[in-house]
């Protein structure tokens, strides 16, 4: 008899199908068990890219985790690392561990540990529908092929049962079980960095419920109870910000260096004379750059410096500690060093005098100065607080500013940052810029846009991790939605470096997402795109500067 007889079968298409889904399934309980990794998705479960991405074989191969990572640290979620946990080297360690993620969320739900956020959470975590909405409006989990454990709600829901059984001590019956040991801890700590935190699935929910919130708490018990956060947001984030400055490293001496720099070079390439004030008091206006833009976009300070002074407004920067820098990334994980960042930067406007504050194109700036930083401050420190979108328009509608639109004669499409646009709803402003300064038939929107669009995939700190493979887990999930909506804007357009397209991106997170995709996907050699902010393209556009501010291959 032939050996061949016994061989199974070739699967069918329709097995092939069911066996896919099957892969896709995780039970909630899964997180606190022994089992290995809960997904490992395959490049040939993702939803093909439009042209000319659409050849999932010619896609980047992704990068396995060495033997070493896995042998350190938890990696048992989904084969990246984003957290760094190194693993305990006993079961007194695993308990010790246990037990202060259990005693971070008993405060989460204490009014005088967790004031500033307390009743949302109560209402996020009492409440759920059950209707998958949220994951249907999540650019993660439909950009994994639908895998559950990517599921907005099933993070949240695992946190709901932990928080009704071990910290209401409510029934198992009613509520549903979940065993929280070591392996459910660590999991659902590196699942929280699976969340940008953009709110898409809050805004989409029938009765309000804050996935992303719970995420970002799960992020808090972990740093503020266990010691436990990414080294880029703290170490090289946080508290290098506070310690030197600046999370880049620059103190005040280099930064006004750099400064001096970006001005002469504004001069000699636009023809104006630029020059940067520092530490005016009584200036009306303290702006405050992401530091980012300062070292990896000079262009665009550069770009700010030049509009606000053609447009005679009263500004200055200030050199105070952290003041220079408009970055708070415990907005991400972490109440105090939230709260200290932010009295940083209102201390430094008090001391100067100003009449208000303008935050320069960060989104994450926006959320932490204004949003949340509305819920703390208070007296002399509730200085006014405004986006540089409104600032912008102004300049724009008061004609002190003459603009050329067949200088922008391009393709340009609009990203939307999420904590600008849809937790603030600034959506307007940069609109009616780029009416004013490109031409009609050259502005394509995303699809969708304003307070629907997706997030870039960089956001909630994604954008500025990148130890082991997390930054091509984020190329290849959190960031393929906006990659997608880029290609898609531009799709009547010859998909060739010989006809440049612009993404215009008014956040430095944003911007430092999409410039890593188009890396990623070679789509600046292949397709033409390239990526910057709104002011420089308001001063590509400007009469009487030298042409093409715009230097479509720097990046």
């Amino acid at each position: 008899m032939n050996d061949q007889s016994n061989a199974p079968s070739p699967m069918t298409a329709r097995q092939m199908e069911v066996s896919r889904k099957i892969s896709k399934i995780v039970e909630l309980t899964d997180i606190s068990k022994d089992c290995g990794p809960l997904a490992d998705i395959p490049l040939e479960q993702q939803i093909p890219l439009p042209p000319p991405f659409d050849k999932i074989e010619e896609e980047p191969a992704h990068t396995p985790l060495t033997d070493a990572a896995k042998e350190k640290y938890e990696c048992d979620l989904d084969m990246t690392i984003a957290v760094n946990m190194p693993k305990p080297g006993s079961p007194e360690e695993e308990e010790r561990l246990v037990n202060s993620f259990i005693s971070g969320m008993k405060k989460l739900f204490d009014e005088e540990n967790n004031w500033t956020f307390l009743q949302p959470l109560i209402i996020s975590a009492e409440h759920c529908a059950k209707c998958q909405t949220c994951s249907d409006a999540c650019h993660i989990y439909e950009e994994s092929g639908g895998h559950d454990l990517y599921r907005p709600s099933f993070r949240s829901e695992i946190f709901r049962r932990i928080y009704h059984k071990y910290v209401k001590g409510e029934s198992t019956w009613v509520h549903g079980d979940i065993d929280l040991n070591w392996n459910a801890v660590a999991r659902m700590i590196e699942l929280s960095y699976r969340c940008n935190l953009c709110r898409r699935c809050a805004q989409t929910c029938p009765i309000g419920v804050d996935n992303a919130l719970l995420a970002r708490e799960i992020r808090k018990v972990a740093s503020q109870e266990m010691g436990i956060t990414v080294k880029e947001l703290h170490e090289a984030g946080s508290w290098l910000q506070q310690k030197v400055g600046s999370s880049t490293g620059m103190n005040d001496l280099v930064v006004k260096d750099n400064l001096e720099f970006i001005d002469e070079d504004t001069t000699e390439r636009t023809g104006v004379p630029v020059v940067t004030p520092w530490d005016v008091e009584g200036a009306d206006i303290l702006l405050i750059h992401n530091a980012g833009e300062i070292m990896a976009w000079p262009e665009n300070p550069g770009a700010f410096a030049l509009l606000m002074n053609a447009a005679g407004l009263s500004w200055t920067l200030s050199s105070d500690l952290a003041a220079y820098d408009g970055i708070n990334y415990g907005v991400w994980y972490d109440d105090v060093q939230f709260a200290r960042t932010a009295m940083m930067h209102m201390e430094a406007a008090r001391k100067l005098g100003v009449k208000k504050i303008i935050l320069g194109e960060c989104g994450h700036a926006h959320k932490a100065l204004t949003v949340i930083a509305d819920r703390v401050l208070g007296g002399e420190m509730n200085i006014p607080r405004e986006s540089c979108m409104a600032m912008l328009l102004d300049i724009v509608r008061s004609g002190k500013i003459k603009f050329d639109k067949s200088r922008n004669d391009f393709p340009v499409t609009l990203h939307d940052p999420c904590n600008m646009v849809r937790l603030m709803g600034i959506v307007a402003p940069q609109r009616e810029i780029i009416q004013a300064v490109v031409p009609e038939n050259r502005f394509r929107e995303m699809a969708p846009h304003g307070v629907e669009n997706y997030c870039c995939g960089g956001g909630s700190g994604f954008a500025i991790m990148s130890g082991h493979n997390f930054a091509e887990w984020r190329h290849r999930f959190s960031g393929r939605r906006k990659f997608r909506q880029i290609l898609e804007s531009f799709q009547d357009e010859p998909m060739d470096n010989e006809h440049p397209k612009y993404v215009c991106a008014p956040c430095s997170n944003c911007k430092g997402q999409i410039r890593d995709i188009i890396q990623y996907y070679d789509a600046w050699n292949k397709a033409g795109i390239g990526y910057g902010g709104l002011v420089e393209l308001m001063v590509n556009a400007m009469e009487g500067v030298e042409p093409n501010y715009i230097d479509w291959e720097w990046h």
